[in-house]
């Protein structure tokens, strides 16, 4: 009776010693947790190592939401650069988006990550930037559309705190899940321009400041409720207030109930949108610079400064939707809609979401 009993207990498929803790998704490997750190980290290390995502001596900024993603994202960089000495300068970059009861308590994690981690944290807010916070945006734009300014307000703050830091690259939390999810928004949105770039490990090499995703290959199930609760990381876990309508939502979903029904379709869809080709005669945006605010954008305005001029004009559904131009603002309140070669402009997607 005792020998079936002790042939029913898994044993670690590495270490063939400790009973397996888990079973990893992405090669149903039933592992222990000790060896579970050991490839869950050793995995994110040969990504960095073989894309070249650093340099010794370059200074790094962790985009730092206080979720789990960006917890275990700030945990292991600063285990990895003392253990492989990457010769790293690491910075916490947070942004304040001015949402009560969700980022300012998000924030205080973030805080307690400082001295638990040792890593210096910089904090930089909408109100600060743009004059408004999102508490703000939403009394005004109303729950609909309220993703569109905090994807585009988020991702232009992060660049801003980046430079603030004089950071050489900005590293995000950014896994394997939300990779496949944005490849599927892509193809839905027909946004040709993000799809041929929203898979690569490194985006913004033309702009102020490289992104890097070294979790691009790594399973949401594995960082959020293995690892992060394994190690008992100090993390955040509400979701925004204001994002349960969010059409990234539903992508979201579909991936979760392919996931169950097959768990290799994550890396599949991600395989799948780098091998994509775009024909040689479609015509591509043009990267420029905002006219207004320098930042780099393919039109005459960027997408921050159509939405932020929209809302001081009393005018907040100004730039929402789909456009053929570029609908900006001048300086007397009339639109001018420069032609931007027939280009999609953003549409509503959930806060800190990917935006390439």
């Amino acid at each position: 009776m005792e020998c079936s009993v002790k042939s029913r207990v898994k044993v670690c498929s590495i270490c063939n010693h400790k009973r397996a803790a888990l079973k990893r998704p992405k090669t149903l490997q039933q592992i222990c947790r000790e060896c579970f750190y050991d490839v869950f980290e050793e995995e994110i290390h040969r990504v960095i190592v073989d894309n070249q995502l650093f340099r010794p001596g370059e200074r790094i900024g962790i985009g730092a939401s206080g979720g789990k993603d960006s917890t275990v994202l700030a945990y292991v960089m600063s285990e990895l650069n003392r253990r492989h000495n990457y010769g790293l300068d690491l910075f916490l970059l947070s942004v304040d988006e001015g949402i009560t009861g969700y980022r300012d308590d998000s924030l205080e994690t973030v805080k307690r990550n400082e001295v638990q981690y040792g890593i210096p944290l910089k904090v930089v807010s909408y109100k600060e930037l743009y004059g408004w916070t999102m508490d703000e945006i939403v009394k005004v734009i109303g729950l609909k559309n309220n993703c569109t300014f905090c994807g585009v307000f988020r991702r232009q703050a992060l660049d801003r705190g980046a430079a603030l830091l004089k950071v050489d690259k900005l590293v995000t939390g950014h896994n394997a899940d939300d990779i496949a999810e944005t490849v599927l928004l892509n193809i839905l949105r027909g946004d040709i321009a993000r799809l041929s770039r929203c898979t690569s490990i490194i985006t913004g090499e033309d702009g102020p400041i490289p992104r890097c995703k070294p979790f691009k290959y790594t399973y949401e199930k594995e960082i959020q409720f293995t690892y992060a609760y394994f190690k008992k990381l100090d993390y955040f876990s509400t979701e925004c207030l204001y994002s349960p309508n969010a059409y990234r939502g539903f992508a979201r979903e579909f991936i979760k109930d392919l996931e169950r029904l097959r768990p290799r379709a994550i890396l599949d869809i991600i395989k799948s949108g780098e091998d994509f080709r775009i024909s040689t005669s479609t015509k591509m945006p043009e990267q420029g610079n905002c006219e207004r605010c320098g930042y780099i954008s393919s039109q005459k305005w960027c997408k921050a400064c159509v939405l932020l001029k929209g809302l001081n004009r009393g005018l907040p559904k100004l730039g929402i939707g789909r456009s053929r131009g570029l609908n900006t603002v001048s300086e007397n309140g009339s639109k001018d809609t420069t032609k931007s070669n027939g280009v999609q402009s953003i549409e509503s997607k959930q806060c800190g979401s990917l935006d390439f």
